[in-house]
């Protein structure tokens, strides 16, 4: 079939997906963990754009690993290497690279950018990060929980989950796994660094802010936090540095939490600042098996789209 007829299938928030295919997408996740480098090749003589604009580790790396271990090739595509970089329309880049390449993996500032390239793309656009919103890495989490308390954690009532610090992408993004999988979800934010309004009232009575976060974390299975800058913000670090004085995710904060609660953050971490150190290195924390799942996560992720 040519390119230009595909009807290609987007992932650029996690209520792009139905709550089963979300479910099913973490038993998946946990499948090809268990498989390790071995198992299908579902994108055998496919390949990946990874179209970023912004530095990443994780990101680019669990990718990178996904794509070659499902078979299939990926290739770098920064503002310096592309025309991009030189002003070309991004409805023009897409159309070209869809010619080229089975999907687009498009890690990007503004969320917009993203949209205007799965509209114009005719091959699957996948989200690796914009402001707005970063649902691979949530997808990742939903898997660390379901590995810590079970895999049918997701689908039992009764989950809590608490958020500490801004409001940011990541916090949209459990705003939207929220909205889809209906457990419950606190979120301590300073005044003034709020989440996405619209996406807090889609959630309903399911989410609310708070300004504390002891009121946020109080019998939470899952507790969250993340940088209090990230990029970008760089020149707001001080001032938000003041504001965020107390929503520290440390050993006092966690008391507050279920006997069993485990610790999430979606790195790099500064250690004393949003985080406490013996906190991210203590029992709860589940920060590096998350960063792992990434790889897992992804690779359904790519299977569903691509396969």
């Amino acid at each position: 079939m040519s390119r230009t007829m595909r009807q290609a299938r987007h992932f650029l928030r996690l209520t792009d997906v139905s709550r089963e295919e979300l479910l099913e997408l973490v038993e998946r996740a946990a499948e090809w963990k268990l498989l390790g480098k071995g198992g299908p090749r579902p994108l055998e003589r496919m390949t990946l754009g990874l179209v970023f604009e912004k530095a990443s580790t994780r990101t680019r790396v669990s990718f990178e690993v996904a794509t070659y271990q499902l078979g299939g090739n990926a290739m770098m595509l920064s503002p310096r290497d592309t025309q991009l970089g030189r002003g070309e329309p991004i409805k023009d880049t897409a159309r070209v690279l869809s010619r080229y390449l089975d999907a687009l993996v498009v890690r990007t500032f503004e969320h917009a950018k993203l949209e205007e390239m799965a509209a114009h793309a005719t091959v699957s656009v996948v989200n690796a990060l914009t402001d707005a919103s970063h649902p691979c890495q949530v997808l990742a989490d939903l898997l660390t929980i379901t590995e810590r308390f079970g895999g049918d954690a997701l689908r039992r009532p009764g989950l809590q989950v608490a958020w500490v610090g801004d409001g940011n992408n990541m916090a949209s993004s459990w705003l939207e796994a929220c909205c889809v999988l209906g457990f419950s979800l606190r979120l301590a934010c300073p005044e003034g660094y709020d989440p996405d309004p619209a996406l807090l009232a889609r959630a309903g009575g399911r989410a609310r802010v708070v300004r504390d976060p002891v009121e946020a974390v109080r019998g939470a299975q899952v507790v969250n936090t993340d940088v209090w800058a990230s990029m970008g913000q760089e020149s707001e670090a001080a001032e938000r540095q003041r504001r965020f004085a107390g929503f520290i995710v440390d050993g006092r904060l966690m008391a507050h939490a279920a006997p069993n609660a485990i610790v999430l953050h979606c790195l790099p971490a500064h250690r004393g600042e949003e985080i406490a150190e013996d906190v991210l290195e203590g029992p709860q924390s589940a920060v590096f098996d998350q960063a792992e799942n990434r790889l897992h996560a992804q690779k359904a992720l790519l299977a569903m789209l691509l396969a």
